[in-house]
C-alpha cells in the first residue's frame, strides 16, 4: 500500500512560479508526496522553500531534464502519477544571447519528460496527468485590440518563445499519437515573491532600493497583463484537478499595464515606502536600445478558466504589487543574495552597455 495517495513530480520547482506551486500543493494536499526535481540553474534557489523543506510530504531531487537517463530513473523510482513541468529557461534577453541554451531545456526537456512518462504510464494510464506550464508569448504580438485566446494561432517573435511553442506542440503530438493524458495553461507575466531579478518588478525594487538606473527598453510603450504568482498557482491546481486531458487553458489577470505606466506606479510606491520625495525614484528611468523583436502586447482572455472551472483573479493590481514590494523590502537578504555571482555579471553584459 502506498504511503501517499498521489506522487506527483514538479520541475522547476525551486525556481519562482514553481516554488509558489511547491508551496501550495505541500500545504493543501498532505496526501499527496510532492517531489521537487530541479536542476539548480541561476535562477533557481532552495532557500525560496525553507518553510515546507521539512514536511514529510516534499521531497527535492537534483536533476537536469536535458538528460534522459535521469528522468527515466526517477520516473523508475518514484512511479509519478503525475507531472507538473514548469522547468524552463524563461528569460527573453538570455534567449537572444544563448538560443541553444533555450532549444535543449525547453525543447528537449520536455521531450524527455513526455518520453519518459509514455514509457512508465503505457501499462496503467488511468489517473496521470502530464501538465505542461507555458507562456502566452507563444502566440505572438497583439495590436492595440483583441485578445489571445486557446486557438489563437502561434507566431512566436523570440528564441525563448519558440523553444516554448515547440514544447506545447510536442505534448499535444503525444496526446494525439499516444494518448498521453496531458493538460496544458498560457500564462501572462507573474509578479510576486521570490522572483529572479532580471524581471521587471524585483529588478526594478532592487535598483530603486540602491539609486541605480532603471533600463527601459525604447519608450517603455510594450503592454503586459500581469497576474500575481499566487492566482497563477490556484489555477494550476484547479486545471491539474479538473481541468479536461487534452485541453488548453490561458490564465490572464485581465490587468493591461504599459511597462513606463507600471515603472512610475512602482517608483511611487518604492518613494512613499522609502520616505522619499515624490518623483525621486522616477529621475532613475532611463531609456536604453530597444530589445530585438519585442512584442507590443500581450493580452490572455482567461473566459474559458473562469467558465469552466470557476476561477478568477483574487487580488486587484494595486493591492498585489503593494504586497510584492513590501515583500522584497522585508527580505532584502535574499534580495540581495541572489543578485551577486553570475546575476551580477549578467546584468552588466544586458545593460551598462547599452
Amino acid at each position: 500500500m502506498k504511503e501517499f495517495d498521489k506522487t506527483i513530480m514538479v520541475t522547476g520547482g525551486a525556481g519562482f512560479i514553481g516554488s509558489h506551486l511547491v508551496r501550495l500543493f505541500v500545504n493543501k494536499y498532505p496526501n499527496y508526496k510532492i517531489v521537487n526535481v530541479d536542476n539548480l540553474t541561476y535562477a533557481g534557489n532552495l532557500a525560496n522553500l525553507k518553510d515546507v523543506e521539512d514536511m514529510p510530504n516534499y521531497e527535492f531531487v537534483k536533476a537536469d531534464i536535458v538528460k534522459d537517463d535521469e528522468m527515466q530513473q526517477l520516473f523508475g523510482s518514484f512511479k509519478f502519477d503525475g507531472v507538473i513541468h514548469l522547468a524552463a529557461e524563461s528569460h527573453v534577453d538570455r534567449s537572444i544571447a544563448s538560443p541553444n541554451e533555450f532549444i535543449y531545456t525547453n525543447i528537449v526537456g520536455t521531450a524527455n519528460l513526455l518520453n519518459a512518462a509514455k514509457f512508465h504510464w503505457k501499462d496503467e494510464p488511468e489517473g496521470k496527468i502530464f501538465y505542461h506550464v507555458s507562456t502566452d508569448e507563444v502566440y505572438g504580438s497583439l495590436g492595440e485590440t483583441g485578445f489571445f485566446v486557446e486557438e489563437t494561432s502561434y507566431d512566436p517573435r523570440s528564441p525563448y518563445s519558440a523553444s516554448k511553442a515547440s514544447s506545447d506542440h510536442l505534448v499535444r503530438a503525444y496526446f494525439h499519437t499516444f494518448n498521453l493524458p496531458v493538460k496544458i495553461s498560457n500564462c501572462s507575466n507573474n509578479y510576486g515573491s521570490y522572483q529572479f531579478p532580471e524581471k521587471l518588478l524585483p529588478l526594478f525594487i532592487h535598483n530603486i532600493k540602491n539609486n541605480k538606473p532603471l533600463p527601459v527598453y525604447g519608450k517603455g510603450e510594450n503592454i503586459r497583463d500581469w497576474l500575481w504568482v499566487v492566482d497563477h498557482v490556484r489555477a494550476i491546481d484547479e486545471i491539474y484537478h479538473r481541468g479536461k486531458v487534452g485541453e488548453t487553458y490561458n490564465i490572464g489577470g485581465h490587468n493591461e499595464w504599459t511597462n513606463i505606466d507600471l515603472i512610475k506606479l512602482m517608483c511611487s510606491i518604492m518613494d512613499r515606502k522609502l520616505g522619499r520625495d515624490t518623483g525621486t525614484s522616477e529621475k532613475l528611468i532611463t531609456y536604453v536600445k530597444d530589445r530585438a523583436g519585442h512584442d507590443l502586447r500581450y493580452a490572455i482572455d482567461s473566459s474559458k478558466l473562469q467558465n469552466e472551472l470557476g476561477w478568477t483573479p483574487s487580488v486587484q493590481f494595486e493591492e498585489g504589487l503593494e504586497k510584492t514590494i513590501d515583500w522584497y523590502l522585508e527580505n532584502i537578504d535574499w534580495l540581495e543574495n541572489v543578485t551577486s555571482g553570475d546575476y551580477k555579471k549578467y546584468y552588466e553584459e544586458q545593460y551598462v552597455d547599452r
